[in-house]
């Protein structure tokens, strides 16, 4: 295949959507946890707070960059490509304002937590993580079903991959084996050697298994308090 065949393949309707599933997994896993890690951080135990505080604020941060790349670069194309798809973007588009809305009631309880180690602040963390776990597991599951595939149809692979690119682009280069740490660990254990052969050129393979595999172990043992 020529080059210019391979762009012209990437730029016809029909796509690989399959790779959203796996970044549900990632936020349906950190959005369950969340509110046990937060709970079982003793009132007073400010170093505790930290760490914890620290993860909550990421894995939301990294929810709000992954729905400001769908804001930009998926609803209306999918709104002026299928028509009939309408009422369910409209629907994507109020469950994201709704997760905005709790994002930022979140920040808020985050920073009064910060400020005041004390039981009553963090139970309010633990509140609104509560509501948007709620509603995120609705919304990713709605997504799924009646979003994924219309995109898959009418979407090229280049205007997908933007998505991808928007997200990649919002992670601090540092962190970049974490957020691939936290991505592999919400899948499937028989997945997950098959996914990394898959996504990963071989270089960035070996640097994960001889670096960052063990980078993220000792992160995410940090964050749980194993």
């Amino acid at each position: 295949m020529t080059a210019s065949t391979a762009r012209s393949a990437r730029d016809v309707p029909g796509c690989d959507t399959s790779g959203l599933l796996h970044i549900h997994q990632l936020f349906r896993r950190a959005f369950s946890d969340a509110p046990a890690l937060v709970r079982g951080v003793p009132a007073g135990d400010t170093a505790r707070m930290r760490v914890v505080s620290a993860h909550v604020r990421e894995v939301a941060e990294g929810l709000h960059h992954h729905h400001e790349g769908e804001d930009l670069l998926l609803w209306d194309t999918l709104e002026q490509r299928a028509p009939a798809c309408a009422l369910h973007v409209g629907l994507m588009r109020s469950q994201h304002a709704g997760v905005a809305a709790l994002l930022r009631d979140l920040d808020g309880a985050l920073t009064a937590w910060e400020a005041d180690a004390a039981a009553p602040a963090r139970d309010a963390v633990a509140a609104r993580l509560d509501d948007l776990h709620r509603l995120l597991d609705l919304h990713l599951g709605q997504e799924e079903d009646a979003i994924m595939p219309t995109a898959s149809s009418v979407m090229s692979q280049r205007e997908w991959d933007q998505l991808h690119a928007h997200g990649m682009a919002a992670i601090p280069r540092n962190r970049l084996f974490l957020q691939l740490g936290w991505l592999v660990d919400a899948m499937p254990a028989s997945e997950r050697s098959g996914w990394l052969r898959t996504n990963l050129p071989a270089p960035v393979r070996l640097l994960w298994h001889t670096v960052g595999r063990r980078q993220f172990a000792a992160h995410r043992a940090r964050v749980y308090g194993a």
